[in-house]
């Protein structure tokens, strides 16, 4: 059975810019800059049959517009325990509704609804035993978060390894934008 999920690929001048935020922070199991992405939808484990579904639903959404990402901070999840070091995605109306599409045509390939709230972000780091001071500090003295911007010109359908987090993920499908 495949775990899947559905995302934006960094391109690789992205990709690079974030890999200098590696380093220094006690606790962080650094995500290889290869395996960063944004998570639009996560499907999870499905049977080959749900997967064809999934991707004749996705096909649907194929040249929906493209757009243009920010990533304009550094942020952590989990508050007092910190679990994930990430770059965070600003606002964008075109982000927010492609991934409201994915979620419809997902719903309707027979998936539960998608129990947490859309926070797009590419993760850089897993945190374990990392302190809530210590990513506030690691991030402070990270200092100004200068703004990367890319093109979104597709989304893909990603398939993951059951693993500790973090990738090797693989393009099982990829759908076009418009330009």
């Amino acid at each position: 059975m495949p775990r899947l999920f559905t995302g934006l690929e960094i391109p690789y001048d992205i990709q690079s810019a974030l890999s200098f935020k590696r380093g220094g922070l006690s606790g962080a199991r650094w995500i290889d800059p290869e395996n960063y992405h944004i998570t639009l939808r996560f499907i999870g484990d499905v049977d080959n049959r749900t997967a064809n579904e999934v991707s004749y639903e996705l096909d649907r959404l194929s040249h929906s517009d493209g757009f243009r990402i920010r990533l304009s901070h550094l942020g952590a999840f989990g508050g007092d325990n910190p679990r994930a070091l990430y770059a965070g995605v600003e606002a964008s109306e075109a982000l927010q509704r492609l991934q409201s599409a994915h979620e419809r045509v997902l719903r309707r390939a027979g998936l539960d609804p998608e129990a947490r709230k859309f926070v797009p972000h590419v993760s850089l780091a897993r945190l374990r035993g990392a302190s809530a001071l210590e990513v506030a500090d690691f991030i402070h003295q990270a200092g100004h978060f200068v703004p990367l911007e890319f093109t979104v010109g597709r989304f893909v359908l990603f398939s993951s390894k059951a693993s500790v987090g973090g990738g090797p993920y693989l393009v099982e499908q990829s759908y076009p934008l418009a330009a």
